[in-house]
């Protein structure tokens, strides 16, 4: 038998016109090879609702660029070392001072390099926008609902950012070695030495020996520069890239679903907006740290434990742990011989504590209200009265304890008894976040009892009429279609309810206490008093076809 060949394939035919330039030509070779047309053609065209919140998220996004690429600037002048040497340089109140090679170089940066202190400032400045964007931007998810399935592991994601943001803010602007920075460190030593038994052991690891020492500066700073910034690159990487994947949340309104998206394409428009708005906020952050100093090291002068400023204040993230300490009165206890710090212990354990419950929260609404589904539009903050009631509680706690942590200020400033900014600070941890938890839930009751009105009566129109029997009423205008769906198409959850106590045999359940705290948690979200319904169609109708409307 012979083996008949079959015939191979004939030349692949393409009705591609033929590349336009090299560039062309190599963007085709690398699509053959990587498949990038396909991959362009699925993501450059992903729809971004536009929304100027979403800027927020932006704007951490740009300033984090510029510390990067400002703090590669400043490592290749900066000294990272304690050993002392006299300043010969041109700021004169300090020439012929001993400090540390770190202040020294820090000096150096600012008066003899040419552009060295707009960078540092630049550098300052965007970290404190970094934070502060970052804040707002998680206030915009939470008070929307935007943590909800399926973004809580980008939550844990966005909330580390800030958690390692602020840490490493602190330790930025500790690493100079001046005397603020110094007290600082001072602080953070005594925190440590305030937990019980180890306490000493991770200050003699910290520090290489006795207070100050001479390597915890060094150690700042490869910290600082490599380890967190690398952490928090790898987070905001996988942050965008769940952002991508699980398409961005929108506000309600016509057309918009759960299952769609409506905004601007990617490219051109999106990025083409990005653009310019990345050099807007790097306009902005170069103009603030040209106009307004932050950490003028030169005014400190370098670190000396056996001194201190009265201006001794941590950058604003960090005030409300500064707060915690200064109103907590100074309890010491004895045991076995040893004194437990209670002044230092107890907020040092609760500085854990909040960052936790950020952390925690949507996992606790989402136990709370037994919601399983997936959530692409967002609350307004009105129609959830409990949760966003308890971020402005939040902000309130969080907003005394920065005014108690620069009491000394605001008794110098003002003329006030510092013991009577520390006793109202007390007082307003308590009961601030209480009173301003009931009046912001009440605010956004009224703000639905008016979007009912609305929605029902129609918007005033500031036209009076007089009817037959001289009554006079103000016209109202019905609300246009899409007005009345951003209305209206909000969901209401029912709370949770328990089972009967008995059975249909009339044996008695089982509730756990846990089910019955969910059950009381949901009644206090869902239920009666933290809700108004909104108005049914049956309701608007009726109304709008003249029973009652003017």
């Amino acid at each position: 038998m012979r083996a008949e060949q079959q015939p191979g394939p004939g030349p692949v035919t393409s009705t591609r016109a033929a590349p336009a330039n090299k560039a062309e030509a190599l963007a085709d070779w690398t699509d053959g090879r990587l498949g990038i047309y396909a991959l362009s053609k699925s993501n450059l065209r992903k729809i971004f609702p536009d929304h100027w919140s979403f800027m927020l998220g932006e704007i951490c996004l740009y300033t984090f660029v510029i510390i990067i690429l400002t703090g590669v600037w400043l490592t290749l002048f900066f000294v990272p070392s304690m050993g002392e040497v006299t300043y010969e340089g041109s700021y004169i109140p300090l020439k012929g001072i001993r400090m540390s090679e770190a202040y020294a170089s820090t000096l150096n940066i600012s008066f003899e390099i040419r552009g060295g202190l707009l960078i540092r400032q630049i550098h300052h400045w965007s970290a404190i926008v970094f934070v502060a964007a970052m804040f707002a931007h998680m206030f915009r998810v939470f008070f929307t609902g935007a943590f909800r399935k399926p973004r809580e592991i980008n939550w844990l994601f966005g909330a580390g950012l800030l958690i390692l943001g602020m840490f490493d803010g602190f330790m930025g602007y500790s690493l100079p070695d001046d005397l603020l920075s110094g007290t600082g460190v001072r602080f953070m030593e005594g925190a440590v030495l305030a937990v019980p038994i180890v306490g000493t052991y991770i200050e003699m690891f910290m520090f290489g020996g006795q207070f100050p020492g001479s390597i915890i500066v060094p150690r700042l700073f490869t910290v600082h520069i490599l380890l967190i910034p690398g952490i928090m690159l790898g987070l905001l990487v996988a942050h965008l890239i769940l952002v991508f994947y699980h398409k961005h949340t929108q506000f309600a309104g016509p057309g918009r679903t759960n299952e769609n998206v409506v905004g601007m394409p990617l490219m051109p428009v999106y990025m083409a907006k990005a653009g310019g708005f990345f050099f807007l906020v790097f306009g902005v952050v170069s103009a603030m740290a040209a106009i307004a100093t932050v950490n003028p090291i030169w005014a400190y002068g370098p670190y000396r434990p056996d001194q201190v400023s009265t201006d001794a204040q941590p950058d604003w993230y960090m005030g409300f742990s500064e707060g915690l300490i200064r109103i907590m009165p100074g309890w010491e206890i004895g045991l076995w011989g040893h004194t437990l710090v209670m002044g230092v212990f107890v907020p040092l354990m609760i500085f854990p504590l909040v960052l936790v419950a950020i952390w925690a929260y949507p996992f606790l609404e989402g136990w709370i209200t037994g919601d399983r589904r997936e959530h692409h539009i967002a609350d307004r903050p009105r129609n959830a009265p409990v949760r966003t009631a308890f971020g402005a509680a939040w902000i309130t706690l969080y907003l005394i304890l920065l005014a108690a942590g620069g009491n000394d200020l605001l008794a110098t400033h003002f003329h006030l008894s510092i013991n009577a900014i520390t006793i109202a600070a007390r007082i307003g941890f308590f009961i601030g976040p209480v009173i301003v938890f009931v009046i912001t839930k009440r605010w956004c009751l009224g703000l639905q009892r008016r979007d009912r009105e609305k929605v029902l009566h129609g918007r005033e129109t500031g036209v009076i009429k007089r009817l037959q029997h001289g009554e006079f009423v103000e016209v109202h205008a019905p609300l246009p279609q899409d007005r009345l769906y951003t209305l209206t198409s909000h969901e209401q959850p029912q709370p949770m309810v328990l089972p009967p106590e008995v059975d249909e045999n009339g044996v008695a359940r089982k509730v756990s206490v846990w089910t019955r705290a969910r059950a009381k948690l949901s009644r206090g979200f869902y239920g009666e008093g933290a809700q108004i319904a909104k108005p049914a169609a049956e309701e608007h109708q009726e109304i709008s076809s003249g029973h009652g409307h003017h």
